[in-house]
């Protein structure tokens, strides 16, 4: 598949606001991330071949900046990419209420991808400031599968509804002059 000029540039943009939020949440050690935005936002434009690519290169992108745990996470975003561009073709950015929802399915396919990378890869920790809620859980005696499932989830769901909420309202303030070239995904005001 090849990408226009047009996708390219958006790809790239997507990329650095994911690189901005990824950042700020590393120095603040926040329990969520912010690095999703920009995937979320290509896949909602351009559909979710676009978003995939986007949260893969994203990644990629960030373990040359932060280190490799952000490349062992690719997939991850892939996966965040992909949900997010088909629940924009099923029309769920249209009012805010599915763009919350949205957010939720998108966690839960990720929590699939995500826990056992971080299990097997990573031991469970892996330095990002959710790792304190698995500790939590551990030190309530749940089994590390189980507390990094939960804390996944639960750190995702805040996360993704942040992010499918923060596009919602992004596209929503398109200019009349890109409103045609991303017609089927602009969401008309509620």
């Amino acid at each position: 598949m090849r990408f226009s000029t047009r996708t390219l540039g958006l790809m790239s943009l997507a990329i650095v606001i994911n690189s901005v939020g990824g950042q700020i949440s590393h120095w603040f050690r926040l329990p969520i991330f912010l690095d999703s935005i920009g995937t979320i936002l290509a896949a909602v434009l351009e559909g979710p071949i676009v978003g995939a690519a986007t949260g893969l290169v994203s990644n990629l992108v960030r373990s040359l900046l932060i280190g490799p745990v952000e490349a062992a996470f690719a997939p991850v975003s892939l996966v965040v990419g992909l949900v997010a561009g088909l629940c924009a073709r099923l029309n769920c950015f249209k009012y805010l209420w599915q763009a919350v929802l949205g957010g939720i399915l998108i966690s839960f396919a990720l929590t699939l991808v995500a826990v056992p990378i971080q299990v097997y890869w990573f031991g469970g920790a892996t330095g990002a400031g959710s790792d304190f809620i698995i500790f939590y859980f551990l030190h309530l005696g749940r089994a590390l599968i189980g507390s990094v499932a939960l804390t996944i989830l639960l750190s995702n769901i805040a996360d993704k509804v942040i992010s499918c909420v923060a596009v919602w309202f992004i596209v929503r303030q398109l200019p009349a002059r890109l409103s045609g070239v991303y017609a089927p995904m602009k969401p008309r005001h509620s």
